[in-house]
């Protein structure tokens, strides 16, 4: 069953939520992990191409923007996610994305603005309506 993990930040700066994101998402890739990075926007989905490229000095996170080849380790898009992928999803979107069922990790990350906080809850309710288990992880800080 897919083990979804929330983590919950200190801070209600988006840019801080999507560089914790693109942490997680090195740590995945560094691990051998094919990770799909699922954003909100077309507009989203461009930011967070460049942030993977810069997010932290010296850091390197080989990734192509939906639809992508098979080949590429991290993909980002706002769509339903690339075929073939099934290790870690990373949702930066408002809602339960379709198909996550298929990946054996989702990752949530939640920060203190009150929308985020509150589409947050509701994509914890479905999980757990789903009969899934979220686990909440406490993050100090921001990036």
């Amino acid at each position: 069953m897919t083990r979804v993990d929330f983590y919950l930040l200190a801070t209600s700066d988006p840019h801080s939520r999507r560089v914790t994101a693109c942490r997680v998402i090195e740590k995945a890739y560094r691990q051998g992990h094919k990770i799909y990075l699922h954003t909100s926007s077309e507009d989203e989905t461009q930011m967070l191409d460049d942030l993977l490229w810069t997010f932290r000095q010296g850091s390197f996170v080989p990734h192509e923007v939906h639809p992508a080849s098979a080949e590429a380790p991290v993909v980002v898009g706002h769509g339903a996610a690339p075929e073939g992928m099934s290790d870690v999803l990373v949702n930066l979107g408002e809602d339960v994305p379709a198909g996550f069922e298929r990946y054996a990790r989702v990752a949530e990350f939640i920060d203190e603005d009150e929308a985020v906080k509150r589409a947050g809850r509701v994509r914890y309710k479905q999980y757990k309506d789903g009969g899934y288990s979220p686990e909440t992880h406490k993050l100090d800080g921001g990036a």
